[in-house]
């Protein structure tokens, strides 16, 4: 009876972890995947910096996760967008992964709004997992944590 309850007390503590670990994306895959984006989107960085060259027809994609949706500045989004980050959307690679999957049927399930439509026509039916982590190796959080080892680093050689 006791190995029955330790095998169900790991199977409970493995299922998040796998169900975690297989809806990540991957941002390798990602990166190539993005080709399909730039024809509207690029990704420069708060200095001005290209790190992916693209359109200008959609808005910068740096940071945008972790961020409030309809927010990036020097772009004008779609009053549903904008409604939908006024209502507390804010961008995670789940959420963004849905919304590139078809960007009108996300805001309308959103905003639990019929009539809402998106002006990102564009829908990509695979790979949108991939592309939202390929984004979020943008976001402050990402770059925080590439970050945090090299200031580690440092304070390491300063003892030494």
């Amino acid at each position: 009876m006791k190995h029955i309850y330790s095998a169900l007390l790991a199977t409970v503590i493995a299922v998040p972890a796998l169900a975690d670990s297989h809806s990540m994306g991957d941002a390798d895959a990602g990166e190539k995947q993005f080709g399909k984006c730039k024809a509207c989107h690029m990704i420069v960085d708060d200095a001005g910096e290209t790190i992916q060259r693209g359109g200008k027809v959609g808005p910068n994609l740096y940071g945008i996760i972790g961020k409030q949706a309809g927010t990036v500045e020097d772009y004008r989004y779609g009053d549903d967008l904008v409604a939908a980050g006024e209502a507390g959307l804010v961008w995670d690679e789940a959420n963004m992964a849905e919304y590139l999957q078809n960007p009108t049927d996300f805001l309308r399930t959103t905003l639990d709004d019929k009539k809402a439509r998106s002006k990102m026509s564009f829908r990509m039916r695979k790979g949108g997992e991939d592309v939202a982590a390929y984004l979020a190796t943008f976001s402050p959080e990402a770059e925080a944590a590439a970050d945090a080892p090299m200031a580690d680093d440092a304070e390491a050689e300063k003892t030494e």
